[in-house]
């Protein structure tokens, strides 16, 4: 036997029981939400716990991805979910762009997101003993909303019944603060590598701000403009409507995507803003609702691999080990006093139907887009602890996942208790 075959060996051995393993799962996938859909539980929670479970055993661990030995493939696997989430938030998305319309969705932008760094930014020095670089590389990284973990509590579907404040404000935060946390990220490398100098900052504010979020607004918009044409416009024997294939939506995310990342643009921000022009380019037609139904399908199969792989990461991959008391605290601040009270700050003087408030300002869920923030700074930049920092990053995931998807449900049950009374 060849090294390479020698080496694939252990890999072969197991081969049959990842089939099982992954039709399990797979088949998981679309019944768990039936089960579960009036129960305080969530899918998330059940993959990751198989996850952590299964990479448990011997013959398994080897197999579990570690965030110190393979950091690019951990920040790839999550690039890949968030697009294709991405696209699917702005597909289901029907509302007029107007300020009527966005401006919770402004606030918690313009407000609550910066507060969130800012406090998650002091709290890492304060609990982890970090110094500035590396605590705006965490907060930075948990400051946006995760658009695939928050899906119980967004818009559910395009033309959806569920399209109340709440549910929209989550949906479209976390359809766009994973774009505009990026220029955080950045900063977070360039201070790393230059410091506070006013030319450093000068060119990453031209860079990382002005450049890189006009090209993917631009991008986004002009993209899912010539693709709404080209899917609904042309004459009918060519329209791309016709095919009647729903990957159409993956393949506009990842020729968007990779266009605007080569024309030097934050692919996920055009990404959304393109579901968002395809989803005005559809006028009624059932053609856009199998394009959101495949990306939404696609999201749930990567997200089950990627948290059974988060679970493995827990157990096998090394994040429980570095896991401490500080690490514990640093979580249990960002989930239970920055989030909600940003959230609330921001929202201060809108006029809601009852808890929807306390509920936008609660769910600011962190999970696999955190991932790929912090995996791409650690790959891009020079940072302090990187192994705490896994550690505390893993830790506020483990606690998102478990504590919002336990109350996800009855949340969305009192929201609507709330305007059953109003009404």
């Amino acid at each position: 036997m060849t090294a390479a075959g020698a080496s694939l060996a252990p890999l072969i051995d197991l081969y049959i029981p990842l089939l099982l393993g992954a039709g399990v799962l797979i088949l998981m996938v679309a019944w768990v939400p039936l089960l579960l859909e009036k129960a305080p539980l969530s899918l998330p929670i059940l993959c990751v716990g198989v996850g952590a479970l299964a990479f448990s055993f011997d013959r398994f661990a080897p197999f579990a991805l570690h965030p110190i030995e393979s950091p690019f493939l951990v920040e790839k696997a999550a690039e890949l979910i968030v697009i294709v989430s991405l696209m699917g938030a702005g597909l289901k998305i029907d509302r007029a762009l107007n300020w009527a319309n966005w401006r919770l969705c402004v606030r918690l932008l313009a407000i609550a997101m910066p507060l969130t760094i800012l406090a998650l930014t002091f709290a890492g020095q304060a609990l982890l003993g970090v110094g500035m670089a590396t605590a705006l590389l965490l907060a930075a990284s948990l400051a946006p909303t995760d658009p695939v973990l928050a899906s119980d509590v967004q818009i559910e579907e395009p033309g959806s019944a569920s399209d109340d404040e709440a549910r929209f404000a989550l949906t479209s935060e976390a359809g766009l603060n994973d774009a505009l946390a990026f220029p955080f990220v950045h900063l977070a490398i360039a201070v790393a590598a230059g410091g506070w100098a006013m030319s450093n900052l000068a060119s990453w504010a031209l860079d990382a701000v002005v450049i890189r979020l006009s090209v993917g607004l631009a991008l986004g918009w002009a993209g899912g403009w010539a693709l709404g044409k080209i899917i609904y416009r042309l004459p009918a024997d060519t329209k791309l409507s016709r095919t009647g294939d729903g990957f159409v939506a993956l393949g506009a995310t990842l020729a968007i995507y990779a266009v605007t990342e080569l024309a030097h643009g934050y692919g996920f921000l055009a990404v959304f803003v393109a579901g968002l022009m395809l989803r005005r380019a559809a006028k009624g037609s059932d053609f856009n609702a199998r394009m959101h139904d495949f990306a939404d399908e696609t999201e749930r199969l990567l997200m089950m691999a990627l948290l059974v792989m988060f679970g493995g990461m827990l157990s096998a991959g090394g994040l429980f080990a570095m896991i401490g008391w500080a690490e514990l605290g640093f979580a249990l601040v960002a989930i239970f006093i920055v989030r909600p009270l940003a959230g609330w700050i921001a929202l201060a003087g809108c006029r809601l139907a009852p808890f929807e408030r306390p509920v936008i300002a609660f769910f600011g869920i962190r999970g696999l887009g955190s991932v790929f923030y912090f995996a791409y700074g650690i790959n891009h930049g020079q940072f302090e602890e990187p192994v705490r920092l896994w550690g505390a990053l893993g830790v506020v995931i483990l606690i998102s996942i478990l504590l919002h998807g336990t109350t996800a449900t009855p949340a969305m049950r009192l929201l609507e208790r709330g305007r059953t009374r109003s009404a």
